[in-house]
Protein backbone atom coordinates (compact mmCIF):
# COMPACT_ATOMS: atom_id res chain seq x y z
CA UNK A 1 0.00 0.00 0.00
CA UNK A 2 1.24 3.47 -0.83
CA UNK A 3 0.28 6.70 0.89
CA UNK A 4 1.04 10.14 -0.55
CA UNK A 5 1.33 13.34 1.42
CA UNK A 6 1.72 16.88 0.16
CA UNK A 7 3.30 20.02 1.62
CA UNK A 8 2.49 23.68 1.23
CA UNK A 9 5.29 26.24 1.27
CA UNK A 10 7.17 26.27 4.58
CA UNK A 11 5.81 28.97 6.91
CA UNK A 12 8.23 28.63 9.83
CA UNK A 13 11.17 26.55 11.02
CA UNK A 14 11.81 26.56 14.76
CA UNK A 15 14.31 24.79 17.02
CA UNK A 16 12.87 22.44 19.63
CA UNK A 17 13.76 19.54 21.90
CA UNK A 18 12.09 16.14 22.16
CA UNK A 19 12.21 14.34 25.51
CA UNK A 20 14.49 11.31 25.45
CA UNK A 21 11.66 8.94 26.40
CA UNK A 22 9.62 10.03 23.37
CA UNK A 23 12.55 9.97 20.94
CA UNK A 24 13.80 6.58 22.14
CA UNK A 25 10.35 4.97 22.07
CA UNK A 26 9.59 6.38 18.61
CA UNK A 27 12.82 4.95 17.21
CA UNK A 28 12.32 1.59 18.92
CA UNK A 29 8.87 1.26 17.34
CA UNK A 30 10.17 2.53 14.00
CA UNK A 31 12.93 -0.10 14.04
CA UNK A 32 10.32 -2.82 14.59
CA UNK A 33 8.22 -1.45 11.73
CA UNK A 34 11.32 -1.23 9.49
CA UNK A 35 10.53 1.49 6.89
CA UNK A 36 7.81 3.73 8.30
CA UNK A 37 5.41 3.78 11.20
CA UNK A 38 1.85 5.15 11.36
CA UNK A 39 0.88 6.44 14.80
CA UNK A 40 -2.75 7.48 15.32
CA UNK A 41 -3.08 10.33 17.80
CA UNK A 42 -6.76 9.88 18.56
CA UNK A 43 -7.02 12.64 21.17
CA UNK A 44 -6.13 15.22 18.51
CA UNK A 45 -7.58 13.38 15.50
CA UNK A 46 -4.13 13.39 13.86
CA UNK A 47 -1.89 10.81 12.27
CA UNK A 48 1.86 10.80 12.69
CA UNK A 49 3.95 9.12 10.02
CA UNK A 50 7.50 8.35 11.07
CA UNK A 51 10.46 7.42 8.92
CA UNK A 52 14.22 7.62 9.39
CA UNK A 53 14.37 11.25 8.22
CA UNK A 54 11.35 12.97 9.76
CA UNK A 55 8.06 12.69 11.60
CA UNK A 56 5.11 14.26 9.76
CA UNK A 57 1.71 15.09 11.20
CA UNK A 58 -1.56 15.25 9.28
CA UNK A 59 -5.02 16.27 10.47
CA UNK A 60 -7.84 13.75 9.94
CA UNK A 61 -9.80 16.48 8.14
CA UNK A 62 -6.92 17.18 5.74
CA UNK A 63 -5.48 13.69 5.39
CA UNK A 64 -3.09 14.27 2.50
CA UNK A 65 -1.68 17.64 3.59
CA UNK A 66 1.20 17.81 6.05
CA UNK A 67 0.49 20.38 8.73
CA UNK A 68 3.87 20.19 10.39
CA UNK A 69 7.00 18.06 10.42
CA UNK A 70 9.74 17.31 12.90
CA UNK A 71 13.07 17.15 11.09
CA UNK A 72 16.84 17.13 11.53
CA UNK A 73 16.95 15.17 14.78
CA UNK A 74 20.40 15.36 16.34
CA UNK A 75 20.68 12.55 18.89
CA UNK A 76 24.47 12.75 18.61
CA UNK A 77 24.29 16.14 20.37
CA UNK A 78 23.31 14.49 23.63
CA UNK A 79 25.82 13.06 26.10
CA UNK A 80 23.54 10.24 27.32
CA UNK A 81 20.46 8.36 26.19
CA UNK A 82 18.26 10.05 28.79
CA UNK A 83 18.93 13.59 27.51
CA UNK A 84 16.47 15.41 25.25
CA UNK A 85 17.12 15.47 21.50
CA UNK A 86 17.33 18.72 19.50
CA UNK A 87 15.35 18.92 16.27
CA UNK A 88 13.50 21.40 14.04
CA UNK A 89 9.74 21.92 13.82
CA UNK A 90 8.60 22.92 10.32
CA UNK A 91 5.18 24.56 9.97
CA UNK A 92 3.36 24.16 6.65
CA UNK A 93 -0.15 25.31 7.63
CA UNK A 94 -1.19 28.30 9.78
CA UNK A 95 -2.70 26.18 12.58
CA UNK A 96 0.61 24.31 13.17
CA UNK A 97 1.69 26.64 15.98
CA UNK A 98 -1.53 25.94 17.88
CA UNK A 99 -1.24 22.19 17.25
CA UNK A 100 2.32 22.15 18.62
CA UNK A 101 1.06 23.23 22.05
CA UNK A 102 -0.48 19.80 22.67
CA UNK A 103 1.27 17.61 20.14
CA UNK A 104 4.43 16.50 22.04
CA UNK A 105 2.49 15.17 25.03
CA UNK A 106 -0.29 13.58 23.00
CA UNK A 107 2.25 12.03 20.59
CA UNK A 108 4.09 10.43 23.51
CA UNK A 109 0.83 8.98 24.87
CA UNK A 110 0.00 7.58 21.42
CA UNK A 111 3.44 5.95 21.23
CA UNK A 112 2.93 4.35 24.65
CA UNK A 113 -0.43 2.95 23.55
CA UNK A 114 1.07 1.58 20.34
CA UNK A 115 3.99 0.01 22.23
CA UNK A 116 1.60 -1.59 24.70
CA UNK A 117 -0.38 -3.14 21.85
CA UNK A 118 2.80 -4.54 20.27
CA UNK A 119 4.07 -6.40 23.32
CA UNK A 120 5.16 -9.91 22.39
CA UNK A 121 2.84 -12.71 23.48
CA UNK A 122 5.59 -15.30 23.90
CA UNK A 123 7.55 -15.50 27.14
CA UNK A 124 11.16 -14.40 27.15
CA UNK A 125 13.92 -16.97 26.90
CA UNK A 126 16.89 -16.75 29.24
CA UNK A 127 20.16 -17.93 27.80
CA UNK A 128 22.77 -19.38 30.10
CA UNK A 129 26.23 -18.14 29.24
CA UNK A 130 29.34 -20.08 30.18
CA UNK A 131 32.48 -18.20 31.15
CA UNK A 132 35.43 -18.82 28.87
CA UNK A 133 38.25 -20.74 30.41
CA UNK A 134 41.94 -20.51 29.65
CA UNK A 135 43.98 -23.63 29.08
CA UNK A 136 44.80 -25.09 32.48
CA UNK A 137 41.89 -23.37 34.31
CA UNK A 138 39.46 -25.52 36.23
CA UNK A 139 35.83 -25.31 35.06
CA UNK A 140 33.47 -23.61 37.53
Amino acid sequence: MEERFYREQEIARLPAFLPAATYNLAHTLLARARQCLFVPIRSLQYMAVLDAEEFIFVDSQNKAWIELAWQHFRPQARASLDERVPFEVVHYLPQAAETMKRLPGEFHQALLLLADRQKPDAPATILELQARTKPGDKPR
